[in-house]
């Protein structure tokens, strides 16, 4: 009867039948060509952070050390492909060949061939793009090329970065950190994140005893350090601020534009942004944060749909933990990602999936920040089989061979979908997205398929994934704070529609985890 009820809901929003739009797996980006600006270059790499304000002597910089003599770029193969861009044909420094060799990447993604011939001659960026689009690489490529071309001043003031990137989440800035380890491993390049959550003294202290090129950090924890005068953004060469319509969304537009006044002006500066979507208030920041900027479009549904298979399967509230379990098992899964809306949900299904033998973390916004970097690089070591997650972990993640992203309850927001999905799937390379759907979700699902520019076909699972679910193996904690509330409760904490919270009169819903 509740799947009788689910397809009605499913047609009701769905409305009359139509037939999905019409587009090319390989459909061109748009851009738009500026007029060209000269590409103009401070540099310097020496200073040691002072402890406090008296300006202390800078340390001699070492030398960069130049790509083994033992390596050569003619040493890594790629066949040229009609369509496709190499590495190779971009003319980048051995130094930067070699750590890409190490990664395997042959060919730029849609992103990376649009931006690409703009960034690496100097010019500025408007840029939409999803994330899995391969963008974090294509504006790390930009920095460390500008770096190695230019070598810059010998000296330059304490603490002061050539390179600047803001990005939303601690989650996010961390990723970008250790994307640029990885490509920056061949030449001296010092990369530092700065990002709330984490000991102030101790982050100072790194800044203080290094000599910075590249800060990835988080807008709030970066003025902190501006205010106290621990950081000076005076010589930033390269801007980049990613994600910039969540900046929006999480109201971080006002920090962002205290930081931006106190770099140098735009005509001295390279500036590349980056959104999901570019929307009407985004474009005005692109205006006023960049010159003559280059506009590159990367539909949405081009990332979504092209390389991640994507399921839907039809069930009830009360058999999606048996379905999760199943489906984990049977298929002997090792690496799963799965989203929950709410923190108390994912809390409760973490809890229940580790009584029952299934080796699990939780990524949540009630998780102090030490502890998520160790659950995300115990997900990443294979420590865990399972990470469930809230939208606190959606953009920004990057853990390779991640083969199944599970949508627990299906999102909110039809570009939350997009987000999640792409966890799987990343620059290029194939994945599954499978999601739960219950009365509940019916909803969403005309929604997302408008965004995403697809039907959703919604499938019964197969029965053996319905198989009874055995007993625990070991007793299953209660979550702190949270008590059993019976049939009520469970309707709320396991499908889309959250219980009346005690000494509330309306019942509102908490506010997402972001």
């Amino acid at each position: 009867m509740a799947i009788a009820f689910f397809k009605r809901v499913l047609e009701y929003f769905r409305g009359p039948e139509r037939s999905s739009p019409t587009k090319s797996a390989a459909a061109e980006p748009q851009v738009r060509e500026p007029q060209g600006r000269p590409v103009q270059r401070p540099r310097g790499r020496t200073e040691q952070r002072p402890r406090g304000r008296p300006e202390q002597k800078p340390r001699s910089r070492q030398p960069a050390p130049a790509a083994p003599a033992t390596w050569d770029v003619s040493q890594y193969k790629v066949t040229q492909e009609e369509g496709k861009t190499r590495f190779h044909d971009l003319g980048l420094a051995p130094e930067v060949m070699h750590a890409i060799a190490d990664l395997e990447f042959k060919y730029c993604t849609p992103v990376q061939a649009s931006v690409f011939p703009h960034t690496l001659a100097g010019k500025d960026i408007a840029g939409q793009a999803q994330t899995g689009t391969g963008k974090t690489a294509a504006f790390l490529l930009t920095i460390f090329t500008r770096f190695l071309r230019d070598p810059g001043p010998a000296k330059r003031k304490p603490v002061s970065p050539r390179a600047l990137i803001l990005a939303p989440t601690r989650e996010l800035v961390l990723q970008i950190e250790k994307d640029a380890h990885s490509l920056s491993r061949y030449f001296a390049c010092d990369v530092i994140a700065v990002f709330g959550g984490m000991e102030f003294e101790k982050q100072k202290r790194m800044l203080a005893e290094r000599n910075v090129d590249v800060v990835v950090a988080t807008p709030g924890r970066l003025l902190d350090f501006q205010r106290r005068r621990y950081i000076n953004l005076g010589a930033v060469e390269i801007l980049v601020i990613d994600e910039a319509d969540r900046m929006l969304d999480m109201g971080f537009i006002p920090d962002v534009r205290r930081i931006v006044e106190s770099t140098p002006p735009k005509a001295r500066r390279q500036t590349m942004l980056f959104s999901a979507t570019l929307t009407s208030d985004v474009r005005r920041l692109a205006a006023q944060w960049t010159r003559d900027a280059a506009i590159v479009e990367i539909m949405p549904e081009q990332v979504a749909v092209d390389t991640i298979e994507q399921r839907v399967y039809i069930t009830t509230t009360a058999e999606k933990f048996t379905l999760l379990y199943n489906f984990i098992v049977q298929q002997n899964l090792e690496r799963v990602l799965v989203f929950a809306n709410r923190r108390d949900v994912s809390q409760r299904l973490m809890e229940k999936l580790r009584s029952h033998g299934i080796s699990c973390g939780l990524l949540s916004g009630d998780v102090d920040q030490t502890k998520r970097i160790k659950t995300l690089e115990d997900f990443r070591t294979g420590k865990f089989r399972v990470l469930v997650a809230t939208d606190v972990a959606a953009r920004g993640l990057h853990v390779e061979a991640i083969s199944h992203v599970v949508n627990y309850n299906l999102p909110f927001s039809a570009e939350d979908y997009v987000h999640r999905i792409g966890r799987t799937g990343r620059a290029g390379a194939s994945g599954t997205s499978v999601s739960f759907a219950c009365e509940d979700d019916a909803p969403q699902i005309p929604i997302i398929e408008e965004y995403i520019g697809r039907k959703l076909t919604a499938v019964y699972p197969d029965d053996a994934w319905l198989k009874p679910v055995p007993a625990p193996t070991v007793p299953q904690a209660l979550s702190h704070g949270h008590q059993r509330q019976g049939s009520a409760d469970r309707r709320g904490r396991q499908g889309g529609r959250p219980p009346r919270r005690r000494g509330s009169s309306g019942g509102r819903r908490p506010q997402r985890d972001r």
